[in-house]
């Protein structure tokens, strides 16, 4: 970062007021300030004289200019500013095989908070099941996480980080709630779960039968010995379906689960009465859980992946980009064109998909998309910018 920027601060100008009096974009600016990077285009030394003249026309002192473009170190990025990119030359070169670059978790600054009359983070963790954005996709793996729950079912729920998979599970423990249906869930806790011993603790068949206990019968204490303890929570099974109940077993971080427990999962699934199975279960994970476990050329999971549904949460559609952006601004009262401009929405999409060989890569999943955002307008609010401009959105 260059001392400009404490400069500009002192004398109460904006970076967005001396873009315009250079004659330059806001982005350009932001990216001379924040990374010392220097308009090719322009000869440097003559736009050095142009700044320092519009500095002391606009109250700095002449000892305050001699070293505004020396750079100072910060402990850490800030989240309003935007990270460094990689030399533009070389990537031009390469962008039909890059991948679509992610920003980390962003925090909505209280500047952009304040600029675009935000009352809370659009993106922010939802806080009800109105909150979520429905795509045709989402109704679709909805629904069957749906029907499982209230039928019968054997489904494995596969997304990237950030495609909305736990809220999915949120919503679906919330939808049952609501309707009061008979259904019994049963969650694991997957703390620490890894797929051996050496990376972590394997969540074990034994393991879920205490959890299907716990919830099932918790006031029995469970048996000592693994054989006992299993009868005991067939038993508990028993009794409760004939009581009317459904039993929902959820597990997340299911890529996680280690060869031997998915294996046992297919053996529980084969617990009955009559006709009727007594355990219906939803594994969320990632895509390793369907690339690396669950794959049709996998012999250790043969029995499984002939058995079990899989459905994978897809990205949100580039035309439906403009739509998911108004429903998330919508439910905190703010109209999207006071946000971000049409060019703004085309660039995010140009972030966050890109072709690589014959394919389309895209990364449009929700919390990628959020992240950008709010990176974006945290940007545009530095710059003193009224809404996210397409320059914007390239620039962080």
């Amino acid at each position: 970062m260059l001392k400009l920027k404490s400069t500009l601060e002192e004398i109460e100008q904006k970076q967005a007021d001396l873009a315009r009096s250079l004659q330059l974009s806001p982005a350009t600016i932001a990216q001379l300030i924040n990374h010392g990077q220097w308009p090719k285009s322009l000869d440097r030394t003559e736009l050095e004289q142009r700044i320092r003249d519009w500095l002391l026309s606009n109250g700095a002192a002449n000892d305050a200019i001699g070293d505004v473009f020396e750079e100072i170190q910060v402990d850490q990025p800030c989240a309003n500013t935007a990270d460094p990119q990689p030399p533009e030359e070389s990537d031009q070169e390469n962008n039909q095989e890059s991948e679509p670059m992610l920003k980390r978790k962003q925090t909505l600054m209280p500047a952009a908070r304040k600029a675009f009359a935000l009352p809370r983070d659009p993106f922010d963790d939802l806080t009800c099941a109105d909150d979520m954005y429905v795509s045709q996709d989402i109704r679709y793996v909805r629904e069957c996480m749906y029907q499982v729950a209230r039928h019968d079912g054997f489904l494995a729920v596969v997304g990237e980080s950030g495609a909305g998979k736990s809220t999915l599970r949120r919503e679906l423990v919330a939808r049952l709630e609501a309707e009061d249906a008979p259904v019994v869930v049963i969650e694991p806790y997957v703390l620490a779960m890894e797929d051996n011993d050496q990376k972590g603790k394997t969540l074990k068949s034994a393991h879920i039968a205490e959890s299907i206990m716990a919830v099932v019968n918790p006031t029995e204490m469970p048996k000592s010995s693994p054989e006992a303890r299993f009868r005991q929570m067939h038993r508990a099974l028993l009794a409760s379906a004939e009581s009317g109940m459904r039993h929902l077993l959820i597990i997340e971080e299911a890529h996680s689960l280690p060869i031997p427990t998915l294996k046992h999962l297919k053996r529980l699934r084969e617990l009955e009465r009559g006709f009727s199975k007594l355990l219906n279960i939803v594994l969320i994970g990632q895509p390793e859980l369907l690339t690396k476990k669950l794959h049709e050329r996998n012999p250790e999971l043969r029995e499984v992946v002939q058995r079990i549904q899989v459905v994978e949460l897809e990205p949100v559609p580039l035309a439906e980009l403009e739509t998911f952006l108004r429903f998330r601004f919508g439910r905190v009262g703010v109209d999207l064109e006071k946000v971000i401009d049409a060019e703004g929405i085309r660039a995010i999409g140009e972030r966050l998909q890109h072709n690589v060989g014959n394919k389309t890569l895209s990364v449009l999943y929700p919390l990628a998309i959020g992240n950008l955002m709010i990176a974006a307008m945290n940007l545009a609010a530095d710059l003193g910018e009224q809404v996210v401009t397409g320059h914007i959105v390239m620039e962080v």
